[in-house]
């Protein structure tokens, strides 16, 4: 009875993989006699072990900024980021003769500053931290330096003598009134001011950075048309670095620069704002600092493997893909279930990390091209899994087990042919209304820079593959 269930559901997915070219599957074909379709199941052991993430791209839709205790290695983690800014494509100011705020006839802004908008707090928010705010002296061109380990920005990019801020801050933005706090529309952020007189690379000084903008923008508007022209010929960019204190990392997901000026319309006097975003359009990247020492007695562990971000350890699987297709070379490999279960934590830390919320399952050989390209997931050699049920289930990864055979059969396969990792990652999707029906699209994977932690189950212990084959008889 059981065999006939498998065999009705299989053949629903046999159908259903007929109308989809993407399904690894050798000679299917579809028949309504059920018994000519024979279907055998198996079991095969995977090896894991945990390795070094080493240096990774940091370029992400979120910086991270501060410094915090690992409670598993009691080692420290230090996140620096640099953002770019972008505008709108239709940006646009109130004709100069309207503007209030003026000085010997100049347009000057009466205020300026970024905020960093932040979230996913780890660690004491209470804890007073300290940044510096470097102005960068050119746009960041050099893919290097949007790596982990890198400290290209602060030796390359950095403007001697140019705009720095000091900041105390502490994540608890205790800074901010209780009124502020519960408005709707509350979101906490990191003040800087940008109100000090500014020198731009021409030796002309303006009362503040925000004045700068705004006779840039009236002496050549379309320095402002889009963000490569703002980023190339008015803002290169800002790097932030955690100088002191520690205790708190945070996740900035915006950072936005304000200009506030006046403008005279009808008789009356109003405020505007001019803003300018670090969004994913522009670069963003995280500068890391790990104890590797740390890291690797963790690595050493054969307990079973960790995931740990950011840029510490990843997990390698091993697949016994000759093991799996020995025997089946004609037959169909339906399904290929493998799940990652989690150790419980039991730490007693009140700073205890949570587990990442998704990882990528990819060929070990294609780690660095799949980032660096800006691929995203396919499902065919590459497969993205959301943390549920105290694991990571890849539900089938059937076509990466017979792409991995095919790749071997045909001698264009590398040292690591039959090797996966799994990389803790964050995923960005785009959502298109059509009417009364919607469809989501994945638009980036990006390497985790949060600080989060897992151990799985692995190691000395192996892990089960479930596989499925059918064939017709």
């Amino acid at each position: 009875m059981k065999l006939k269930t498998l065999a009705s559901a299989l053949l629903v997915t046999l159908m259903i993989s007929s109308c989809d070219d993407s399904t690894g599957t050798i000679g299917t074909s579809i028949t309504s006699d059920m018994d000519k379709l024979e279907i055998k199941t198996d079991s095969f052991n995977v090896m894991t072990k945990s390795i070094a993430a080493g240096n990774v791209l940091s370029r992400n839709i979120n910086g991270y900024l501060g410094k915090f205790k690992d409670p598993e290695t009691g080692s420290y983690i230090t996140a620096d980021f640099m953002t770019q800014f972008g505008v709108l494509e239709d940006f646009n100011l109130p004709n100069e003769r309207d503007i209030v705020s003026k000085d010997n006839g100049k347009v000057i802004a009466d205020s300026c500053e970024i905020r960093l908008y932040y979230d996913d707090v780890v660690g004491d928010s209470t804890a007073l931290m300290h940044l510096k705010m470097y102005e960068l002296s050119k746009p960041v061109t050099d893919a290097a330096a949007l790596y982990t380990n890198s400290n290209d920005i602060e030796s390359n990019y950095l403007r001697s003598r140019g705009f720095e801020v000091e900041k105390a801050y502490t994540l608890a933005d205790l800074t901010t009134d209780a009124k502020e706090k519960a408005e709707k529309n509350y979101s906490p952020s990191i003040k800087i001011s940008m109100n000090k007189p500014y020198t731009d690379k021409d030796g002309v000084t303006y009362k503040n950075y925000g004045t700068y903008l705004l006779q840039k923008y009236y002496s050549k508007p379309s320095d402002f048309s889009n963000s490569y022209t703002l980023i190339n010929n008015v803002i290169p960019g800002f790097y932030f670095k955690s100088v002191g204190g520690s205790g708190s990392i945070g996740r900035v997901f915006n950072t936005i620069m304000f200009v506030y000026f006046r403008i005279q319309y009808n008789g009356k006097v109003y405020n505007r704002i001019a803003s300018f975003s670090g969004t994913q359009e522009v670069l963003q990247a995280t500068h890391i600092v790990n104890d590797q020492q740390a890291l690797q007695q963790l690595i050493n562990q054969n307990s079973g493997t960790y995931l740990k971000t950011p840029a510490g350890i990843f997990t390698e699987m091993t697949l016994p893909v000759d093991n799996i297709v020995a025997g089946h070379e004609k037959d169909s490999i339906n399904s290929a279930k493998i799940t990652l279960q989690r150790i419980n934590n039991v730490s007693t830390s009140p700073y205890a990390l949570q587990a990442p919320k998704q990882v990528l399952m990819i060929p070990k050989d294609s780690i660095q091209a799949f980032f660096a390209h800006h691929n995203i997931m396919n499902y065919k050699n590459s497969f993205v899994a959301n943390f549920s049920q105290n694991g990571y289930t890849f539900n089938n990864i059937s076509s990466l087990i017979r792409s991995m055979y095919e790749n071997k059969k045909n001698g264009t396969t590398s040292a690591d042919w039959n090797k996966v990792v799994i990389v803790p990652v964050t995923t960005t999707s785009m959502t298109i209304q059509n009417g009364s029906y919607s469809s989501t699209y994945s638009t980036g994977v990006y390497n985790d820079m949060s600080v989060r932690s897992v151990k799985l189950l692995g190691g000395n212990t192996p892990l089960k593959l479930s596989v499925i084959y059918s064939k017709f008889k």
